[in-house]
């Protein structure tokens, strides 16, 4: 392993259409250079991370979302009903083509949950719209999704900022984007469905440590104003994006001119890979 090349992994974090703040990180690695070793991603970052992988700037994923709808993602907006997620994977196979992981130009997972064995899943190889569609796959606002033998619905209620999962594959640092970390907010609406969004960020706050803890560095931009289900305000998602990573950047940087090594840590053995 003495003088191997140190690898750099990015983990994007999920957050609905907060997801737009990933935009701006992505704009803010480019024009320092930076290129990553492998990609993760859950939910909304599993989305951006796979255009990310496939080789698309920041320019080229602003001119596919810059005219998004909330009607394109989610489709049937009946209340109190899950929509199916389609939407999300016509956004794939429309752009990237009806590919599969293994041809992204950069190493690419997509993390999931499987509710019929309750594991964590993830996705390193196989049909890439599907991966994307079953980690984005939030309960209550689209329906699961059919994959293999499996029901996956929305990786963060395991693993919102996938950290670990570079580290598994090789990484010995990595940089972390969380767009959601006001996730504790709560609710005082007794709808069925926002009780249901507000016990997902329960559950998600307890496992954004597990990200945190394998992160190098954290990028965390300002997304409390805005509503993770709700494309309003994308501009200013995707400049909040941009300065924390900024802010951000003598750390990563570092990280970049380092050469020492990193010992990998295992992966938990609940976690199901399919590479």
């Amino acid at each position: 392993m003495f003088g191997r090349k140190i690898k750099i992994g990015i983990a994007f974090g999920g957050g609905g259409t907060r997801g737009f703040s990933h935009l701006g990180a992505i704009k803010a690695f480019e024009e320092f250079g930076l290129k990553f070793d492998f990609v993760a991603g859950t939910s909304a970052g599993s989305l951006v991370g796979a255009f990310y992988a496939a080789g698309y700037s920041y320019k080229e994923m602003y001119e596919i979302v810059k005219n998004l709808k909330e009607k394109d993602i989610r489709k049937n907006i009946i209340p109190f009903t899950p929509s199916k997620i389609d939407g999300v994977g016509e956004l794939v196979t429309n752009n990237l083509g009806d590919i599969n992981i293994e041809d992204l130009k950069i190493p690419y997972a997509a993390v999931a949950v499987d509710i019929k064995s309750t594991k964590e899943i993830c996705l390193a190889k196989g049909n890439l719209a599907k991966a994307v569609m079953g980690s984005c796959a939030v309960p209550g606002v689209f329906t699961p999704v059919l994959y293999n033998d499996m029901i996956l619905c929305d990786g963060g209620l395991q693993n919102t900022i996938p950290a670990d999962v570079p580290r598994y594959f090789g990484c010995d640092y990595v940089i972390s984007v969380d767009v959601n970390k006001s996730r504790t907010y709560g609710t005082d609406s007794t709808k069925v469905l926002d009780v249901l969004m507000c016990s997902i960020r329960i559950l998600m706050k307890s496992n954004a440590v597990r990200g945190y803890v394998n992160s190098d560095v954290i990028i965390a931009p300002e997304t409390k104003r805005f509503k993770s289900t709700r494309t309003d305000g994308m501009e200013e998602m995707i400049e909040e994006g941009y300065k924390a990573t900024i802010d951000a950047m003598p750390k990563i940087m570092e990280i970049f001119n380092k050469r020492r090594k990193h010992k990998l840590k295992a992966f938990p053995s609940d976690v199901t890979i399919i590479k």
